[in-house]
């Protein structure tokens, strides 16, 4: 499959609709993705990125009936995760000579997944590759989301082919912004900005600062992954902007498992007392044993606050509360609050491991939170009802 995006810019990547695991197991894929690649025809012909390698051989196919492979004169590798560059072995066993301009960092990369030494280009910010009548501009963007990353600009289109930024894992034959449901589309967005690039918030913030100040022309953003941006395109920069500066919405997410239903109890309970003292915030609960992991991620880059509770085991807690807390503590999020509840039988130390892990994810407690011995009975719900009024009231 291939398709123009305008006279002089044709899409050659993969929809792939089964994907449902990303990076491993770390990234929930429930919409499918796409590993965009474009072939970029002027005097010279460029190809800007491949596919993942599971996809080289059909990519390679349908590369060639777009075009013979001796005519592509460069290529481009603005990031070098195998996801990205994961045809280069093949592409290369075809066309071995042709250069690949890539950052310094991205050289590296390369060559430690395919211990190739290719004709490499080494490019940085303010570079430019004529290509006829166009140029394309390249912009390192280290760390967004890793050391090697780039943008690359093609003037007169003003498309700025923006790698793994402002992307999505979202599986479309529609593939432009105005053409597929948006409520999807920014959910999506969302989802892959809070669990890929939260982290780097203050370095997005930062290169987008710095792309702006080029003062170039952006008719359209086109992605390594998901959607291509063409209605309105800045629409999505500036959403980077607004999520890149300790986003929240009024919105508090609680995080719990349970081995026999009392801690369960007790999030409900606390959630009644969270809503009873403050009626316009909105709760998100969730079992974290039973709900998908990077959705829960995306509800607390939502929210103000987490509240995460477990049972206690084995003077610890349960697994997929530990998962959770040490999943957040990567993401460094800031300027959230957290809270803590648990139920126990005989020692209780899990609100203690919880409130320890939450400081260190960057979290201001609003105290050291509540435990309740055994199931909790009505005076038991009472103290979280209670609770969750103290934090209702925290975050007015």
């Amino acid at each position: 499959m291939s398709f123009k995006i305008n006279d002089s810019v044709t899409w050659v990547g993969k929809i792939d609709w089964a994907l449902r695991k990303f990076h491993g197991d770390e990234y929930s894929t429930h919409k499918g993705s796409s590993y965009n690649s474009y072939l970029i025809r002027d005097e010279k012909t460029v190809l800007m990125d491949t596919v993942w390698r599971p996809f080289s051989k059909e990519f390679m196919q349908n590369l060639k009936k777009e075009i013979d492979l001796n005519k592509i004169d460069y290529i481009i590798v603005n990031h070098a995760e195998p996801d990205h560059s994961g045809a280069l072995p093949d592409l290369m066993k075809e066309i071995p000579n042709t250069p690949i301009y890539c950052t310094k960092n991205a050289v590296k990369s390369i060559k430690g997944h395919y211990h190739q030494d290719w004709n490499f280009v080494e490019v940085k910010t303010g570079d430019k590759l004529n290509i006829g009548k166009k140029d394309l501009i390249f912009v390192e963007a280290r760390m967004l989301h890793w050391p090697d990353t780039m943008f690359s600009y093609l003037t007169g289109d003003n498309i700025l082919f923006s790698n793994d930024a402002f992307g999505q894992h979202y599986a479309s034959e529609l593939m432009f912004n105005d053409l597929v449901d948006k409520a999807e589309l920014y959910q999506e967005a969302t989802k892959y900005y809070a669990n890929i690039l939260t982290p780097f918030s203050k370095l997005v913030e930062n290169k987008i600062n710095e792309v702006l100040s080029f003062n170039l022309p952006v008719d359209m953003i086109c992605p390594s992954h998901g959607i291509i941006w063409r209605d309105n395109p800045l629409q999505i920069v500036n959403k980077y902007m607004e999520w890149a500066k300790d986003y929240q919405e009024n919105q508090v997410t609680i995080v719990y498992d349970t081995m026999w239903d009392a801690t369960r109890k007790m999030a409900e309970a606390i959630s009644e007392g969270i809503v009873a003292e403050n009626k316009s915030i909105a709760i998100k609960q969730f079992n974290s044993s039973h709900s998908d992991k990077n959705d829960i991620v995306t509800e607390v880059f939502k929210s103000k606050a987490v509240i995460v509770g477990s049972s206690t085991i084995n003077k610890g807690i349960l697994y997929s509360t530990a998962g959770f807390l040490e999943q957040i503590k990567g993401l460094g999020f800031k300027n959230k609050k957290g809270g803590v509840f648990g139920s126990y039988g005989w020692s209780g130390e899990s609100t203690k491991i919880i409130c320890e892990d939450l400081t260190k994810a960057g979290f201001d407690l609003i105290d050291e939170g509540i435990k309740v011995l055994w199931e909790p009975d009505e005076a038991g719900l009472d103290i979280c009802r209670e609770y969750g009024r103290k934090i209702g009231k925290a975050l007015l």
